[in-house]
């Protein structure tokens, strides 16, 4: 069993209603964690979630704080949402550099994973912003400085490419999926699943530890409920992931 942080993976709405010439905004709370914290508790792991708003607050600073975690899985969460501490943003006082602290702790000996969506990688109009950053340099893939996002409305299935120990549980056709954000392997990633001919799952190690990526998201509107509540893959595939990471 591995204990797991999950950054990302919730937001807020703002909804603004016009009636004739009155107007009222209301806001929603939402979260795409479910189907990713379901699989992982099911397979028997200890999932913990940082939704987004608290990420700037909360995220571990520390290489000891990140220790009470075996695999750190950033999920929908954008790169400035690691750097800008409110006291760093707000108030303009020298923090932690969190980004710096996560690739150095993966470095020597920690576990990533990275899962994709519109604030990873690099995301909608490059608002993820990982591009270039210390985090960037650890993954077993390297990220574009522009927007990065590949819509499939159609439907993309993956490809099995190579046999590896992430995929040994995962059986049988896979469902489409709806997009995936566009990465180029590095050339010591392992690559055992493409998706129209790029990563859709690559692995690495880095340094005395590892990291690894599944480039469209783990929840809709890319990973539609065919893909993540009624495939049986879906766990499997996680969970081998989170059991790669881990394994030393």
């Amino acid at each position: 069993m591995a204990r797991i942080l999950i950054a990302g993976e919730s937001w807020i709405t703002t909804t603004t209603h016009a009636k004739g010439v009155d107007e009222f905004t209301v806001h929603s709370y939402a979260e795409g964690v479910t189907q990713l914290r379901t699989a992982l508790t099911a397979t028997g792991h200890d999932v913990v979630h940082l939704p987004g708003h608290l990420v700037p607050t909360d995220f571990p600073e520390t290489a000891e704080a990140l220790g009470e975690y075996d695999v750190i899985v950033l999920s929908d969460i954008g790169a400035n949402s690691l750097q800008l501490a409110p006291g760093v943003f707000e108030r303009s006082i020298p923090g932690a550099d969190r980004v710096a602290t996560l690739a150095d702790w993966v470095t020597a000996g920690g576990a990533l994973l990275m899962i994709g969506g519109y604030l990873s990688f690099s995301g909608w109009q490059a608002r993820g912003a990982y591009a270039g950053t210390r985090i960037a340099e650890v993954l077993p893939v390297d990220i574009a400085p522009y927007d990065d996002r590949v819509e499939l409305p159609a439907g993309g299935v993956a490809a099995v490419v190579d046999a590896h120990p992430v995929i040994d549980g995962v059986d049988g056709a896979w469902p489409a999926l709806l997009g995936y954000n566009r990465t180029v392997a590095k050339p010591d990633a392992v690559v055992p699943v493409l998706i129209d001919g790029d990563p859709l799952v690559a692995v690495r190690t880095e340094g005395s530890g590892r990291t690894a990526v599944f480039t469209s998201d783990c929840s809709p509107h890319w990973a539609p409920p065919a893909f993540c509540e009624d495939w049986a893959g879906y766990p499997a595939l996680f969970d081998g992931l989170v059991r790669w990471l881990t394994a030393r």
